[in-house]
């Protein structure tokens, strides 16, 4: 079984540190299951990024869609900012290393920002409970005072939308997640 452990730094958040299973012809690794994570609902997309070292994709976040992280390849520099207001972590930032290494996964609520830093050329997939909406693609400064990020890398590469998201503090009205359990 894998261990996995409920982030002390943002409610709701989950890190699974897998199994690990191998012999002389490589590994087997169970990366994910739904029944690890309360509340979880049926993963119904997958996702494959390869991002060159020096990347930065984010800070995204959702209002109705969960993520699951995992990196096969590579390193990469998660950072999670809880955008939830009224919650019981609403502000707080971590900052944790998925790897090809450390095989570890991250459960990502919705309401969650989330965003990465390719710290070498790497691989990431993500499995998602919502099929794409673009309404539900919302983003925050990637480099915002408030969210006080450590992405790991200096001079990032950016794309054009996450140059221009907007600060925690100017989220546009009904652009704000608030605090609720999911069920």
């Amino acid at each position: 079984m894998p261990t996995v452990t409920t982030s002390d730094a943002i409610e709701g958040v989950h890190i699974v540190e897998p199994d690990i299973h191998g012999d002389q012809r490589g590994l087997f690794i169970e990366t994910y299951r739904r029944e690890w994570f309360p509340n979880g609902r049926e993963m119904v997309q997958a996702n494959r990024a390869n991002r060159q070292a020096g990347a930065l994709v984010g800070l995204h976040y959702h209002l109705h869609q969960a993520d699951y992280w995992y990196v096969p390849f590579g390193t990469a520099m998660v950072v999670l900012h809880d955008l939830r207001e009224g919650g019981p972590t609403d502000g707080a930032t971590l900052s944790l290393e998925l790897t090809g290494e450390n095989h570890c996964g991250v459960f990502i609520p919705p309401g969650v920002a989330h965003g990465f830093a390719a710290v070498t050329d790497m691989v990431i997939t993500y499995l998602v409970d919502g099929y794409y909406n673009p309404q539900d693609e919302l983003g925050v400064a990637w480099d915002d005072p408030d969210v006080a990020a450590d992405w790991g890398i200096t001079g990032p590469v950016l794309s054009e939308r996450d140059q221009s998201n907007p600060r925690r503090s100017d989220l546009p009205a009904g652009r704000r997640p608030y605090w609720k359990m999911r069920t």
